[in-house]
């Protein structure tokens, strides 16, 4: 029997750090830049505190984010060895759950719907590998995690961290 992997959707198979950005600058006509939120929570990378709060709520968001550069190959790989799952805590953003399903279908149309979770707390999860950007996920899983790095997960080293898909398939090479 193959092992299993719950991979997270946004920020780790989808850009949410760009769309961000981009919804940001479309709005208000200024360009936050990628440095400049490194360390910082969603909710304070703006300057408009509530501006990340209020695109995810808005419809629309979820459906059109851009997909992370590697991802579709690397899961493609990983799904040759292990039974992938992609996993997403998506139940504060209701309005979510039909454009998520709606984008993997869309980009990931090899992943089974059975192989689908939308959740609202990962620590139910008992896959053999979790690869996420959110700490408060990764702390609870019980299985061997994998930091998929994004800019509000820079101060935090207590997971093995992996900078791009490219280094989640090297890493995984090694367990």
């Amino acid at each position: 029997m193959k092992k299993s992997i719950a991979i997270d959707m946004d920020g780790v198979i989808a850009d949410t750090e760009t769309h961000f950005i981009n919804w940001y600058e479309q709005e208000y006509g200024v360009r936050v830049t990628k440095e400049s939120i490194q360390g910082l929570e969603e909710n304070a990378m703006f300057p408009n505190k509530e501006a990340a709060r209020r695109y995810a709520f808005t419809p629309g968001f979820f459906r059109t984010l851009p997909l992370m550069k590697g991802a579709v190959e690397a899961v493609k790989k990983l799904m040759e060895d292990y039974e992938v799952f992609i996993v997403s805590a998506a139940m504060e953003f209701p309005q979510c759950l039909p454009e998520k399903l709606e984008w993997l279908g869309e980009h990931f149309p090899f992943i089974d719907w059975r192989h689908i979770v939308f959740c609202g707390d990962k620590s139910i999860i008992g896959t053999d590998y979790m690869i996420d950007d959110h700490i408060k996920n990764l702390d609870y899983f019980k299985g061997t995690t994998i930091m998929f790095h994004a800019f509000h997960n820079v101060n935090h080293n207590h997971h093995q961290r992996a900078n791009n898909w490219e280094h989640v398939l090297e890493l995984m090479s090694e367990l």
